[in-house]
C-alpha cells in the first residue's frame, strides 16, 4: 500500500485534472450551442437546393452537363477528410481516420498503389493520423474549422471542383462526422462527384409547369456548383459541432472518472492513515509493556 505522502500527492493531482476536464466540458458546451445552431440554419437551404436540383433531372443527359454526370470506370480519386486540430475528443478523429483507410485498403486500394488517390485533409489530427499509416497526404489546404466561414469553404469546393472538372480526378469523396446531437455523430462518407441522378432524384418532386429562364441546363451549369460548395461548407459545419459534442462528452465522462478515482484513493488515504495510527498506538503499548516488565 502506497504512504500517506503518495496518496496526498495523487489526490492533489487528480483534482487539478478534473478542474480542467470540468472547465473543458464547459467550454465544449458553449461552443457546441453555437456550432449546432449554424448547422442547422444551413442545412434548409442545403435540402432546399437539392430539391430545386431533382426538379431538374430531365435535362442531366444535354452534353454541356457531361461532366457532372459522366459514368465510367475509377481511375483516380480526390478525397477529401474532415477531423478536428486538437484531440481529448474520444474517437472523433480515430473513426474518421479508420473510415478512410478502409476506403483506401478495399475499394481504392488498386489506385493507391499506382499514386491515383490524392488525400486531402482539413484538421491536422486527420493528417497525422493518415501519415502515421503510411499513405501521402495533401496539406496544401489543410485548416482549422474553428474559424471556417462560408468564403473559404467556397474557395475549396471551388479547388475540388476545378480538380474534378479538369479531369484530373474522376471521383470526388469526403469522409466526415454528420452531427445528429451532443451525444451521436454519424461516420459519414458521400461521392460528392460524379452527380448521382439517383441520389438527386430522392428530394421530393414538384410535377409543378415552371417557366425557365434562361433554361433548365443553364440553371444546371450554375446550381451543380453552388450545391457543391453548398455540400461541402455543410459538412465543415456537421464536423465542427460533431467535435465539440463529442469533447463535451468526453470531458464529462473524464471528469466522472476523475470522481471516482477520487473517491477511491480517498478511501486508501483513511485506510493508510489508520493504519499509521493503529500501528502508532501497538508500538506505544509495546513501550509501555516493555518498561513495566
Amino acid at each position: 500500500m502506497a504512504n500517506q505522502k503518495e496518496i496526498r500527492a495523487r489526490i492533489s493531482s487528480t483534482i487539478g485534472t478534473q478542474q480542467i476536464t470540468k472547465a473543458m466540458k464547459l467550454v465544449s458546451a458553449t461552443k457546441l450551442r453555437k456550432a449546432s445552431e449554424a448547422i442547422v440554419k444551413m442545412r434548409p437551404y442545403a435540402s432546399k437546393l437539392q430539391g430545386i436540383m431533382s426538379n431538374l433531372q430531365d435535362s442531366a443527359d444535354d452534353e454541356r452537363l457531361a461532366v457532372y454526370f459522366k459514368t465510367g470506370e475509377v481511375k483516380s480519386v480526390f478525397m477529401i477528410v474532415v477531423t478536428s486540430d486538437r484531440g481529448l475528443c474520444g474517437a472523433f478523429n480515430a473513426n474518421v481516420v479508420k473510415r478512410a483507410k478502409n476506403l483506401l485498403d478495399g475499394e481504392y486500394s488498386h489506385l493507391v498503389k499506382n499514386n491515383k488517390v490524392r488525400i486531402m485533409c482539413i484538421g491536422k489530427k486527420g493528417a497525422e493520423g493518415l501519415k502515421r499509416l503510411g499513405y501521402t497526404v495533401d496539406t496544401t489546404y489543410m485548416s482549422t474549422l474553428v474559424d471556417i466561414s462560408a468564403a473559404s469553404a467556397f474557395e475549396f469546393g471551388q479547388f475540388a471542383l476545378d480538380q474534378y472538372t479538369s479531369g484530373n480526378y474522376d471521383k470526388v469523396e469526403i469522409v466526415y462526422n454528420q452531427f445528429k446531437n451532443a451525444a451521436t455523430q454519424i461516420l459519414t462518407n458521400e461521392v460528392l462527384l460524379p452527380v448521382s441522378q439517383k441520389a438527386a432524384a430522392k428530394s421530393s418532386k414538384t410535377n409543378s409547369d415552371y417557366i425557365f429562364e434562361p433554361g433548365k441546363v443553364e440553371i444546371l451549369q450554375d446550381l451543380i456548383p453552388r450545391s457543391l460548395k453548398t455540400h461541402i461548407y455543410r459538412a465543415f459545419l456537421d464536423s465542427l459541432a460533431s467535435e465539440h459534442g463529442a469533447r463535451m462528452i468526453s470531458m464529462d465522462k473524464a471528469t466522472d472518472n476523475a470522481g471516482e478515482l477520487l473517491r477511491s484513493l480517498k478511501l486508501a488515504y483513511n485506510q493508510a492513515r489508520q493504519a499509521a495510527i493503529t500501528r502508532e498506538i501497538s508500538e506505544i503499548v509495546g513501550g509501555v509493556a516493555a518498561l513495566e516488565g
